[in-house]
Parts: structure tokens; sequence; C-alpha cells
């Protein structure tokens, strides 16, 4: 393993693990409290517009309660209407103010959210805001052993910040006016649409660039074996220069360790640590245009590319590759300047997808065995970390780390994302690179096999498990959207399609065995079948 190589692996590592997720924001579940009369409303995220003194404020999202009337889904008829606070603050006895006609907000705690909702609409309020005791949003619901209801305002539960800020302009002494409605998300987005062809593209140029890198060694290979057959009979093909081949200890020990950085972003997380991980991402990124770049340009730049000079701790490097490195860093020390304008994402995804690429080219699998091994690990820590961690540290560790939740970011930068381009509440949608970079080792794998077997798209294994992956990723889109945004990770739907499509064709077609132990398809040896034919002609 060269420096290059290694330095990619263990970057790759520890920045995109804690990805391989789809995030969401509402944290609590309501299977102890399931719909019944008076109880059955779906949850939507509510819009809360403001007006403080009469001018435009913030707009804050919130989520209507299982209870209560419908929301306005339309702009034009939700009513503007004043705000005022409750005295009690947290509305679980008769406020001693009055709030006829009025939005009121409510602190949470002390008794239930119908509780809450049923004083406030006997006092005369129109809709009832309670402000939850934390960041993220909640779903509020009935409780088990309550019976009937007779709620007829709308019920929102405010963050915990949107909240504060609302309180706030109140106690200054200004008027606060709030306007609430619910519009309807498309049910597809055109962003979901090109995130999905984003990613399955990266897969495809990735898995070509390694099956033609695996021929044109291989090629190699053999015309030295014939030059100088005798002296070459010790080489080993499969330690080509700049490539790294996982084996299933280390398969295994990746995934071990990812946890343990998991479990440290989660402690750390905070802003000066999504500083290093900003940092940690540029040098891969910059690392990854490079190469991608001097791959690409040293066709028409051919002899740039094949002249070296001498620098000290990187050793013979190109002079292309010297007049390409300044873009490269000006490129990411641009993107890490800006990362928080609207158009930032652009270049994140550049850096992003040329470093899968050059992970993917240089980093591979050498048979089923190990991608088996590595993409079970991996099915079982996503699972783990975004389901069962909630046991042991009362949410989802994962989830909490891909939001960058205590960090005061938006997220962590390692993904790629594209702003929902027709959704009224906006956003992202959003892939982590593990979801790319694993199944695009086994893909790369199928495609580098094909090839060495000379095997057409059809006879083949490449084009059915990249189309497996696209159906696995586009099965997470449709769960992520059944389950009112949920986080969702990718690998427990994707991972049972890829290697489930290849176990079955490798076992209809009798090549399982091959694929499992040896990775490449039965042949002759080159240099065997050339001493025949010398010696023959002798």
């Amino acid at each position: 393993m060269d420096f290059k190589g290694g330095f990619l692996l263990v970057l790759v590592l520890i920045i995109s693990i804690p990805c391989w997720v789809f995030g969401g924001d509402i944290v609590q579940d309501d299977d102890s409290a399931p719909k019944r009369p008076g109880c059955d409303n779906d949850f939507v995220l509510v819009k809360i517009q403001t007006w403080v003194d009469d001018k435009q404020g913030k707009e804050f999202v919130g989520v209507g309660a299982r209870f209560g009337t419908l929301m306005e889904s339309k702009e034009k008829h939700a009513n503007r209407t004043r705000l005022s606070l409750s005295d009690p603050s947290d509305c679980c006895t008769k406020p001693i103010n009055k709030l006829s006609g009025d939005v009121v907000m409510v602190h949470r705690g002390n008794c239930t959210f119908t509780t809450k909702a049923n004083i406030a609409q006997a006092a005369g309020a129109t809709a009832v805001l309670v402000i939850n005791s934390r960041k993220e949003l909640y779903k509020m619901v009935c409780e088990p052993n309550e019976e009937s209801f007779h709620i007829k305002i709308p019920a929102v539960m405010l963050p915990k910040d949107a909240g504060a800020s609302l309180e706030g302009s109140i106690h200054l002494g200004s008027k606060v006016a709030v306007q609430l409605y619910s519009p309807e998300r498309p049910l597809v987005d055109m962003a979901e649409v090109f995130l999905w062809i984003m990613a399955v593209s990266t897969i495809l140029c990735a898995s070509y660039w390694s099956a033609w890198s695996a021929r044109e060694a291989t090629i190699e290979y053999e015309k030295l074996l014939k030059d100088a057959p005798d002296d070459l009979l010790s080489v080993d093909h499969a330690g080509a220069s700049g490539v790294v081949d996982i084996n299933t200890t280390s398969a295994v020990l990746f995934v071990v360790i990812a946890s343990c950085f998991l479990v440290l972003f989660y402690k750390l997380m905070s802003s000066w640590f999504v500083e290093l991980l900003v940092v940690l991402f540029c040098i891969g990124g910059v690392e990854g245009l490079q190469t991608c770049l001097v791959a690409l340009l040293s066709r028409w730049f051919k002899d740039a590319g094949e002249s070296f000079i001498k620098v000290p701790f990187f050793g013979a490097v190109s002079y292309l590759t010297l007049a390409i490195s300044p873009f490269c860093i000006a490129f990411a020390v641009v993107w890490a300047v800006y990362r928080h304008k609207s158009f930032a994402w652009v270049g994140q995804d550049i850096l992003g997808i040329a470093l899968i690429i050059t992970v993917l080219q240089i980093v591979r699998i050498p048979n089923l065995k190990v991608g088996t091994v590595l993409l079970g690990c991996a099915f079982l820590y996503d699972i783990f970390w975004v389901f069962v961690s909630t046991s042991l540290f009362h949410e989802s560790v994962m989830i909490v780390v891909a939001r960058g939740d205590r960090s005061g970011e938006d997220g962590i930068p390692m993904l790629l994302k594209i702003p929902r381009m027709f959704d009224p509440w906006g956003g992202y949608s959003i892939i982590g690179f593990g979801d790319i970079l694993l199944p695009g080792l086994l893909i790369a794998f199928s495609l580098r096999y094909d090839w060495a077997a000379k095997k057409n798209l059809r006879a083949g294994y490449f084009l059915w498990s990249i189309i497996a992956y696209g159906s696995g990723l586009l099965i997470t889109y449709v769960a992520l959207n059944l389950m009112d945004g949920h986080g969702q990770p990718a690998l427990l739907y994707i991972v049972p399609f890829t290697l489930g499509t290849i176990f079955t064709l490798g076992k209809k077609r009798g090549e399982l065995h091959n694929l499992w132990t040896k990775g490449e398809p039965e042949r002759v040896c080159t240099h065997v079948q050339y001493t025949q034919e010398k010696n023959m002609s002798e």
C-alpha cells in the first residue's frame, strides 16, 4: 500500500462513515398512542409566518398535533392573528389574561398536550403553539388513557429556539402576529431524481475507471512476461502500484473503527469539531479532484503527465500534477469560505464526487467474500447506529451526527446534496458518501470480473448489480417518504439488493465459487501458455 492509497483510505474512513443516513427532524415515535376518534390527524409540518410591529419577521417550522382541527394548506386562506403568551406559561390551569381570538403560545410540561389545548380553547384562543424543551420537533399525541376529545383549534409544536425568539419579541413590548398553514409537499421532488442520477453516475464512472486501470495493468503484466518470462515468475500481478486491496480482516476492522469514530463524533460534536471535519473534507476533496483532473488531462498533455520531479515528502510528482494542484486547492478553499451560501452545494458535490471516484479507483475488493463481509458489517452497522443506538443513548447517534446537532451548523459536509426545487418547505435531498462508496466497491469488482471473463453486459454481473443498486436507492427514498421523514439507513435496502443479485446470478451460472474465492474467471496462466508454445516451436 503506497502513501496516497493509505492516506485516502484512512481519510475516507474518518469522514464518510457517519453519513449513511437520510435525515429527518421529527424525533418522537407514537407507537404507544395509536390513532382513535378525535385523535387521528396525520402529522404535518406547519409554517409559522411572523410579523413584529407589522413588519414581516422570521418564518418558523412546527409540526401539527395528532388532535385538533386540520391546518389550512393554502397561504391565501390562512388568517394573520395576534400572538399572546399564556399566564401561567404552561397553560395547565385557566389563564388569567384574555386570549379571545388570539393564538396562544405555551411552554411544554406539567400537564398533557390535550389538557393545554382544551384550556386554551376554553379561554377563546384560536390556536395553541407549544414550545418544545429541545431544538427538535416533537409529535404531540394523546395519552393512552384519554378517551374523549373535543378540541376544535389547531395545535402546533414549535422548536425551542423558535419559541424563544417569539417570546423575546413579546417581552420587549412588540406586537407579534402569526399566520399558520401547512402547504402540501410534492410526492417526488426533482432533487431526489437528480441525486439518484448523481449517485448511480458516480459509481458508473468509478467502475469503468477501475476496470480500465485493471485491464491496462494486466496488459502491461503480460507484456513483461513475454519479454522476460524466466525472470518474472515471482511477480505478483495483484500488487499493482497504487492499488489497495481490502481483506476480510480489514473489512471487519473498517466498520469497528468506524463505530469508534462515530461515537467520537457524537461526543465531541461542536462548532470547532465541524470546522475540523471541513478541513479533512477539503484535504480529501483536493486529492480526489487533482487525481481526476490529472487522469483526464493527461490524454491531451501526455508529456507533462509523464515528466516527473521529486518533491519532498510526496516523492516523484508529475509536472501536470504540479500545474493542477493550485487550482484544486483554491477551489476547496473557496468552497470552505463560502460553504454557508445557497450555491455552496455545487462545490461540495464536485469535491465529494471526485473523492469518491478516486477512492473507488484506488481501493478494491479482491473477491465476493471480502465484499460480503464488508457490506454485511456495514449493513449491521447502519441498523445498529440508526435504530438500536436509541436504547443506549436515548437518541439515534447516526442521525444526530449527520444533522450536526449541538454544532450550530446545518450538518457535516461529507455528503452529496441538492436543494429541493419544488418543495414549499425547501431544504436539501442528501445522500452520504458511504451509501455510494461501499456498494461502489462491489459494483466496480463486478465490472472488473466481467471484463476479465470477456462477458457482455447481459451475460455479466455489472449491469444487473448497478440496476440493483439503483433499485435499492429508489426504495430508500420511498421508505423515507412513507415514514414521515424519519432517518433511513440506505444500506438497509441497498445491500440486500446488490449482494442478493450477484449471489443469485453467480449460483445460477455456476460461477459463485470463482467469485467468492478468486474474484476472477478460470483461465490458463499466460506464462505457462507462452512456455508451452515456445517448447512446441522448438
